[in-house]
């Protein structure tokens, strides 16, 4: 195994990026967002400045966090944003030698309208097939999008679409309801995230490490995000077996301990304390992976 992380939750710009990294002892940063734009979205030649700042420091982007389908995009959306953003990716993936790019399947239309199903299929299939195309991995992640409805969506997407991958999120399950389950007089139940992992982990070939709280009563976002292990994601349980498992591939830290993504208030971060709390993540994850022998 590997450790990588979303290390724009430490810093906005590439540098302090990079000496966050650098501090934790690590080599890798999963790219998401650089300088307020994610990475398939600079401008050319402000990527080819990216480009060569992590050659020059020797470090490597084994993921692509796209925005292909994320959460904030509707299924009724026009998909030649996607196929403009897939364009985009392809040769900057190849540029810095990343094989993997998360995708998503589009934004949860409310729970009993009209999902588009058909449509999300016929749109990821043209999303893997691009991506394979060029030699390259699409692997989707369970986060509030429609194949994080439950671990049955998510194996339906699997069936639907020949040669998706999965990028497994330990602690969306905390903050998502599992629509496959029976409603009680609360709603549906919160998911759980070992089950959730026991049902995927065939297709899984990357993992980010998120730990969190379940959200208050009539709420979507948890009640606090926590340093990995101390939440209700079950990081440990999760991670003894991968290992148990033979588990080679990456774990990529996603703290939202300081700056909460999905969270659209206007205020800036306090980007001291994104660094600090960013650092200490990484050191505290770490320190998890030792205790479990990883």
């Amino acid at each position: 195994m590997y450790f990588t992380g979303f290390a724009d939750e430490a810093a906005r710009d590439l540098a302090t990026q990079i000496k966050a990294t650098k501090e934790i002892g690590w080599t890798r940063i999963s790219a998401r967002g650089v300088n307020g734009s994610n990475i398939h979205e600079l401008p050319e030649d402000e990527f080819n400045t990216v480009a060569d700042q992590l050659d020059d420091a020797g470090i490597t982007i084994p993921e692509f966090g796209s925005l292909i389908g994320n959460w904030g995009k509707a299924i009724t959306t026009d998909f030649d944003l996607t196929l403009a953003e897939i364009d985009r990716a392809i040769p900057r993936m190849k540029r810095l030698g990343t094989d993997i790019i998360r995708i998503m399947s589009y934004a949860q239309e409310p729970w009993g309208s009209d999902q588009h199903e058909e449509e999300r299929f016929r749109r990821l299939r043209e999303i893997v097939t691009r991506f394979a195309d060029a030699g390259l991995t699409a692997a989707h992640e369970n986060c509030m999008n429609w194949g994080g409805f439950s671990p049955q969506h998510t194996l339906r997407l699997v069936e639907e679409v020949p040669g998706l991958k999965l990028i497994f999120d330990t602690a969306n399950p905390v903050f998502q309801m599992d629509r496959s389950k029976p409603q009680a007089d609360g709603g549906f139940p919160w998911q759980d995230p070992l089950e959730f992992y026991h049902a995927v982990r065939e297709h899984i070939i990357h993992v980010h490490i998120k730990d969190c709280t379940n959200p208050p009563a009539g709420e979507t976002e948890p009640t606090e995000y926590t340093l990995p292990g101390e939440g209700q994601a079950k990081v440990r349980e999760i991670l003894t077996e991968l290992k148990n498992s033979g588990y080679d591939g990456g774990l990529a830290i996603e703290p939202h301990v300081a700056t909460v993504f999905h969270a659209v208030d206007g205020a800036e971060p306090d980007w001291d304390q994104c660094y600090n709390s960013y650092v200490e993540y990484g050191k505290a994850f770490e320190q998890l992976c030792h205790e479990l022998g990883i």
